[in-house]
């Protein structure tokens, strides 16, 4: 974003836009295959609860915010909708598919990338410094683990580490596998989207989760690696489009949608989840794993030092990467019949 800004990088790139299309998907399917539904349970009671409060908080942001800011936005007001749903309740990767879905113009696109990154990065220096500064003294349910058995921490470092390493050579006929399942799920969901009516996110999503249940597709160590590295890129992609003067070109309504948004989500998530006896640092992990995706989620727990909460953000995270996308379709179908 700094060197788009700069004039360093290009603001607009043929790279960016297949990492948006082609790439977002792939990265969406290699990630999602990792999901293991039996991994969501040990999330616990707690962090899931924290994290259907900080979706709630969202539906409630993006809908607040369309109802305020449709006379500025236009008639693409319901898109911009569902897209920050999405990307608020299962990080970036939802945005893009969902954008994709809607076809939403270049230019309210653009500026809506640069409102999502500049929000996701205050956000997270947020949520980084909330359980500090309204801990009470005594209250102790914010502190540190400092013991934890040898099998859990195992488990823990074995899915932390998944983003990033696959703790093993990959094997080329690994990739090739990999390549094979993301290319093919791609071409069945277009097809099911071509005869079914229904967007190719929502099939995709679903081939995926439903893929990732095949113990040889499971056992894919590499998976998760692969589909990061994309998202990497597209991030960086992201980053690069997110020239601030689309927001201005746009108008600052998008980014006030983005605020409404986010605000309204912290509001809820933390009164909410607050009042429910939720502690602060698991209502912070969960809103991270919401706005931002698994690997804030783990950023925050890891950042933070509440080791004890790293496996379930991440559970949670890939959670929102799973349901996201639906969320985000009904709330964009709602918002369209609402505002007409």
């Amino acid at each position: 974003m700094l060197l788009s800004n700069t004039g360093i990088l290009p603001g607009e790139s043929t790279t960016y836009t297949a990492l948006s299309d082609t790439g977002v998907s792939l990265g969406l399917v290699f990630i999602l295959l990792s999901i293991n539904l039996k991994s969501v349970l040990q999330a616990g009671p707690r962090m899931l609860a924290a994290f259907a409060i900080g979706a709630l908080g969202t539906v409630v942001g993006t809908t607040t915010a369309s109802l305020l800011l449709t006379r500025a936005i236009g008639p693409e007001t319901w898109k911009l909708a569902g897209q920050y749903t999405g990307t608020y309740i299962g990080g970036g990767v939802n945005f893009a598919a969902l954008g994709k879905t809607f076809d939403t113009s270049s230019s309210l696109f653009s500026a809506a990338v640069a409102a999502d990154v500049v929000l996701t990065a205050v956000w997270l220096a947020a949520c980084l410094a909330v359980p500090l500064l309204l801990r009470r003294p005594s209250h102790d349910d914010d502190e540190i683990s400092s013991t934890f058995n040898p099998p859990y921490k195992d488990k823990l470092l074995t899915l932390e580490h998944k983003l990033y390493t696959s703790g093993r050579s990959v094997h080329i006929l690994e990739l090739a596998a990999l390549v094979s399942i993301g290319v093919g799920a791609l071409w069945l969901s277009e097809w099911l989207e071509l005869t079914s009516g229904l967007p190719r996110v929502l099939w995709l999503t679903t081939l995926a989760i439903t893929a990732s249940q095949i113990r040889f597709i499971g056992e894919l160590r590499s998976s998760a690696l692969v589909g990061n590295y994309i998202i990497m890129l597209f991030l960086a992609g992201n980053g690069a489009q997110s020239v601030l003067a689309n927001i201005v070109e746009v108008g600052p309504s998008v980014l006030y949608f983005a605020m409404i948004t986010v605000g309204l989500h912290g509001l809820v998530i933390f009164g909410i989840g607050r009042l429910a006896g939720l502690d602060l640092a698991t209502l912070a992990i969960a809103s991270q794993a919401n706005v931002g995706g698994a690997a804030s989620a783990m950023a925050m727990a890891g950042s933070r030092g509440y080791i004890d909460k790293l496996l379930p953000g991440i559970a949670v995270g890939l959670l929102g990467y799973a349901t996201g996308n639906y969320i985000g379709f009904g709330v964009a179908t709602l918002m369209r019949a609402w505002l007409g």
